[in-house]
């Protein structure tokens, strides 16, 4: 019974348009990021509903194909991709020009100072599978894979009033747009940012952590059917790069993707620091990215007691938990990230190698010890928290 009201629950705000959700009635404020939840009985709802979240990522991705077809497919593993599209990470001229013989049309070619992503749509009547082995046949060296969608990384979403316009710490946010008061925000998926609950509460969290950070919001979604995909998160990339927002919330999920992973690698080598929510997925599912990719810091959710989600991914990706249960049916790892990042833009003004372990290092060092002692797979370094709040003892 609880899968299948949640099942139709989940259905509902699918099907729900980026402009009907600007529509609804303002939600209320976020409670206390650290606190603890009211009262036995919703802690206990929440847990057996969590049980079912685990599958939230599988619902939105067969109903974004099911509702999609034209713009959407699946590809080997089921991950959905954006069809008949291919992304390749610089490639030469010589690529290029062999991919036009063979009847690849280039559709965009961005170049934001990590690398030239080059989009290309195959010829008619090849399927996008067919296209990438092409591709990388021809061009063994190159860098090709298909046009990868992230989903968020938690379950509902609330409202929070919040200036992100400060004086302090530059934070970069890749998620939906947001309707507050920002330092700059752009849209990578249609022509201009459309705000959702989803963005506006990590972007709340981001501001609870630091509260004068100053957030550059790049909006991947647009409410486009193709929002999310691969090359919208890469070009956001880019562009945080260059407006030197040494630490960046990713708090979407997807699957491992080449053009992503070289990216993401070029951005810690310089110094940067990339948040990003492990997932919702459960503690059996296989790794999630961007969370999973080496030098990222992935982040796990806990409840206001210190236990981690039932539906939480488990693994050597996770190197903290925070607090991910903002209301009773607001929750999920989304929302432990931007604790994280928060609390570590507030220990680096700019990118900096040397700066970017320091700020991780003393975070492990004041993160709570939880679960098996030392660093497990489930906690990872520990709990960490808003000095101004507490999280119950278990």
């Amino acid at each position: 019974m609880v899968h299948r009201v949640l099942l139709s629950l989940a259905l509902g705000l699918l099907a729900a348009t980026p402009a009907q959700a600007q529509l609804l009635p303002p939600l209320p404020q976020l409670p206390p990021v650290t606190g603890v939840l009211d009262d036995a009985a919703g802690t206990a709802r929440d847990t057996v509903d969590a049980v079912d979240l685990s599958q939230l990522r599988q619902v939105q991705v067969r109903d974004l194909l099911r509702r999609h077809r034209r713009e959407l497919e699946a590809d080997p593993a089921g991950e959905p991709i954006v069809r008949s599209q291919i992304l390749a990470l610089a490639p030469s001229p010589a690529a290029l020009e062999q991919a036009r013989a063979a009847g690849f049309e280039i559709v965009s070619s961005n170049d934001d100072g990590l690398g030239a992503v080059v989009t290309l749509r195959a010829p008619r009547g090849m399927s996008t599978r067919r296209a990438l082995r092409r591709l990388r046949e021809a061009d063994p060296q190159g860098v090709y894979d298909f046009d990868h969608l992230y989903l968020e990384s938690g379950a509902g979403g609330a409202a929070k009033q919040a200036n992100g316009r400060g004086r302090g710490p530059r934070i970069g946010l890749i998620d939906s747009g947001v309707d507050m008061n920002v330092a700059a925000q752009r849209a990578f998926a249609t022509a201009s940012p459309v705000a959702a609950a989803h963005g506006r509460t990590v972007a709340g969290l981001l501001l609870s952590a630091a509260p004068d950070a100053q957030l550059y919001v790049a909006d991947i979604y647009g409410g486009a059917p193709t929002g999310g995909a691969s090359s919208a998160l890469a070009r956001a990339l880019g562009w945080l790069a260059g407006e030197g927002a040494p630490v960046i919330n990713v708090s979407l999920v997807g699957p491992r993707n080449r053009i992503v992973e070289t990216l993401v690698a070029r951005l810690v080598a310089r110094g940067f620091i990339i948040v990003a929510a492990v997932g919702n997925d459960g503690p059996a599912a296989p790794p999630l990215y961007p969370a999973a990719y080496p030098g990222v810091v992935g982040v796990t959710a806990v409840d206001a007691r210190g236990r981690a989600l039932p539906e939480a991914a488990r693994g050597q990706q996770v190197d903290f938990a925070a607090l991910g249960v903002v209301a009773p049916r607001t929750r999920g790892t989304s929302y432990a990230a931007p604790i994280v990042a928060g609390l570590l833009a507030q220990r680096i003004e700019r990118p900096d190698s040397l700066r970017a372990r320091s700020a991780v290092e003393t975070l492990r060092t004041q993160a709570r010890d939880l679960g098996d002692r030392g660093r497990d797979n489930v906690y990872g370094e520990g709990l960490v928290q808003i000095s101004s709040g507490t999280v119950a003892a278990r």
